[in-house]
Formats: structure tokens, sequence, C-alpha cells
């Protein structure tokens, strides 16, 4: 074999969390070698830009808001370099040496550079050929969205990466956006100081979510000094002293923000402007037209394999093949194909459920930590009645022992949405502190299909704030 090329049994291009589980699970308990090419650091986006610093500058509000609604404490506030101080700690200040070593604990090669396809079973990477035995990985990701509005890009505003790494906190601030990354960032940018503007295209922040974590999200905003405006889009921006300051700096001077509305044209001064616009596949320079793919997400099979490339080689995982944008599932689905490819290379059949990719099938779990927290799985009642099921809903604010015991100002809200012909969970909705914590018992609800006269027996222990359980299930007493 040349020098310049190398054979592995599984290559994938993108060492973020779904890659690195793919390339574990491919080869874990035998002989077969895997390598990691990656172009940034090795953990991904979630690691350094996104889940990992977001959580860690979410986290110390969350705490001080706690402190402050139990008698007895005196919380002063926060202080703001302490806390990007501990965010850094978390992102290891953007050294992936950890990552690294986890790789080559576990046998893995990393490979520095730009993966491209550039034939059956052949990546190559900056004039290196990598050749593969029995698979290739694709787990690229996306990127952040910048909308096509005059004056925007050349305005050089933050994206995610700048508001999750940010050093300066901005006094004004612009979110253009009401998805999660934008009510994220308007809490911890509110809490640490920040005079912030959301504008928001639609009706509704966190749209795909049940109306009411809507209102409860933008209430507690409002309440922090938060401007929401809804209805209300981005007609042109102006910064003429726009600088390239550097990731998470305040890139130059004052930007204006022209608006326009149902109710007419208005403008915003600040000192920074955030897209949390959505994401972008990435796949520049991945070659897919080299194996007959069209550019954009990758579709890929329930076994995380690629439709529309024959021979059984071609992976796909994580936000790149479009089914569930979130670090756990991509790290879920990298199981799934990490246990496939080495079962095909084993000449093992694929009976067993674990080859199946099924929890991104109306089962998803997911966390949006703002304060409140939204914490949801499967189906909202709109989505359930918009697939044809048949169901009626369970909900009540949540108000037990449990929760006024946590917190003097507990306020929250849960929602079960009920299949009438199994009477099993479609989905469930938590809003409220720590909602996040209460999520996983639904989740299994959901994914088991448990019936409803089951659940009655599992007893929520006292005085717990999961009690609003059973106040749920005797809703529907007869």
């Amino acid at each position: 074999m040349p020098n310049n090329e190398r054979e592995y049994d599984v290559i994938v291009i993108g060492g973020g969390p779904a890659g690195e589980n793919a390339a574990a699970y491919a080869i874990a308990g035998s002989d077969r070698t895997a390598v990691i090419v990656e172009r940034e650091l090795v953990g991904g986006e979630c690691s350094y830009w996104a889940c990992i610093p977001s959580k860690a500058l979410l986290r110390p509000g969350h705490v001080l808001a706690g402190a402050r609604a139990m008698d007895g404490i005196t919380a002063t506030g926060l202080d703001v370099e302490a806390v990007l101080r501990r965010r850094d700690s978390f992102v290891d200040n953007h050294d992936d040496g950890s990552q690294v070593k986890w790789a080559a604990d576990n046998r893995i090669d990393i490979v520095r550079g730009t993966g491209r396809l550039t034939g059956e079973r052949q990546v190559e990477v900056d004039g290196q050929v990598l050749r593969a035995r029995h698979a290739v990985v694709l787990a690229t990701g996306t990127r952040a969205s910048i909308p096509e509005v005059p004056g925007l890009r050349a305005a050089l505003p933050w994206i995610s990466r700048d508001a999750t790494n940010l050093h300066e906190i901005p006094r004004r601030v612009v979110i253009i956006g009401g998805g999660v990354v934008a009510c994220e960032a308007a809490t911890w940018l509110a809490t640490l100081g920040a005079e912030v503007s959301m504008v928001v295209r639609g009706a509704r922040v966190l749209a795909s979510a049940e109306p009411f974590a809507s209102e409860r999200v933008v209430a507690a905003l409002t309440e922090r000094g938060v401007r929401v405006l809804f209805g209300t889009e981005p007609r042109s921006v102006d910064r003429p002293d726009a600088k390239n300051t550097g990731e998470g700096r305040i890139h130059g001077g004052p930007v204006t923000v022209r608006l326009h509305s149902d109710q007419g044209d208005t403008e915003i001064e600040a000192d920074e402007i955030i897209v949390a616009a959505g994401r972008t596949p990435a796949t520049e320079g991945l070659g897919l037209a080299a194996v007959g793919l069209p550019d954009g997400y990758v579709q890929v099979d329930d076994h995380l394999t690629v439709r529309e490339v024959a021979g059984e080689w071609l992976y796909c995982v994580g936000d790149l093949n479009h089914r569930a944008a979130l670090t756990h599932m991509g790290k879920y689905q990298a199981r799934v194909c990490g246990d496939v490819i080495a079962a095909r290379a084993e000449g093992k059949p694929l009976t067993d459920a674990r080859f199946t990719a099924s929890a991104d099938h109306g089962q998803v779990p997911q966390v949006v930590y703002t304060a409140p927290e939204v914490a949801s799985v499967g189906l909202t009642e709109a989505a359930a009645r918009d697939a044809g099921h048949a169901v009626e809903t369970a909900e009540l604010d949540i108000a037990v022992a449990g929760s006024a015991l946590a917190r003097n100002d507990f306020a929250g809200h849960a929602k079960l949405v009920i299949d009438t012909a199994t009477d099993t969970l479609l989905g469930a909705t938590f809003v409220g502190p720590e909602a996040g914590e209460q999520l996983h018992a639904a989740t299994i609800a959901v994914v088991g299909k448990v019936p409803l006269a089951t659940l009655w027996h599992a007893v929520p222990a006292f005085p717990a704030v999961s009690e609003f359980w059973l106040r749920l299930l005797e809703t529907r007493r007869a």
C-alpha cells in the first residue's frame, strides 16, 4: 500500500459525540480498527460550543433563583467572571487533549483535517487516502444558518458559538429567533445583566412544543426584562464599525436592526446581534457527489445506513441525517449504527431490537434549560392528532408537597397525551424548575408503552416533586 494510504475497518468523518460513539461501538470487543477524521476539536460542537457551555452558563442563574426562593438563605448575585471561568473549565479552554486520550484508550486513531468521500469505502484527508474494509460513517453535523437579510452578514453577528463562548457581556443584545438556542441564550444573557430583545417571526417561541410551554417561558423571560417581539422580522442591519474581534467578543461598534411587523416598521440599536435562526447541514467539502448523493441532509434507514448508496457500507448519524437534532439522540443513533456495523462485519443477522433505531420516531426526549425548564418526550397533542391518533389529555399545575418544599415560588405545569385506543402515553410535557429531572420516567412510559392502569401502581415517593404523576392519573378516575 502506498505511503499516503491507510486502511481501517471503520472510518468516521466527524469527531463529535455521535462520531465517537459510532467508532467505539463498531470495534468494541474485537480486533477491528477505527479512525475518526476531525477538522476542528475532537468532542465536537456539543462539547465546546453548544450543550456543555450553554448549560454551564445557565446553571448558576438557576441555582441563584432557587436560593432566592428559599427562606433562610441570603443570595446576593453572580460573580460574572467566576461564571465564565467555570464555563471555560467545562470546555477545557478548547483543548481536546482529554478526548484524544479517550480515543487512544479505545484504540481509535485520530486524523486531523477535512475528510472527503472520493469513492466507495474511500476517504481523502488533505492528500492522505483512507480505505475502509467495512464502513464509513458520516457524522459532520450542522452549522448555524444566517438569513439573507441586507447588511446582516456584513455586521459580523454572533452565532451560537459566540453566545456560548462569550468573553464579555454586551449591554444591549438583539436575538434573531425564537427556538431553543434563542430562548436559552436570552435566559443566561438576561441573568448576566444584558438588556435583551428577541425578534420572533411567529406567534410563539418553542413553536413545536405545547403552547403552554411557550407561554410560561415568555412570561418568565418578560419578568427578567427580556423584550419579546412576535410577528416581527429583520428587514436590514447596519453596523458601520464591524470588526472581527474573535469568538465571543463584541464585534465592533453598535448595530442598528430595522424591523418589520404588522404594526409597522421600527428599529433597535444594540451592542451585539445574535443569529439563532436554525441550522444548515455541514457538508462543505464532504464529497457527497462522489457517491451519488445530493448536497444537504443525508437520508438513512433505521439501521442508519444511507438509503441511496448501494452496498451497506455508508452510514450517517447525528444532526446530518435530520432525524432528531439533539446530542443524546445522535449518540443513541451512533450506538445502533456501531452495533449494526459490528454485526455485519461478523456476518450476524440484524434481528435483535438493538439494531434498529426506533426512538427517533415519535419518542424523542428533550429538555430546554430555560427558567422554567421545558421537558418533553414523544408527541404533543397537536402532533398526535395530526398523526391520526384518537387522544385525550391529562394536565394540571404542579402543586404538591414536594414542589412547595423545593422552593417558595415553585410554579409548573404537566400534560400527558394519551392514546385512547391503547390507554398508553404518546407524549408528555412538563414545565417548571428542574423539570428535566422528571423526564426519564415519562420517556420509559412512552417507549415501553406502559398502560396507564399499570402506571397507577408506580407509586411516587413522598414528598418528592414527582408526586404530580399521581395527581395527573387522578384526573382520569371515574
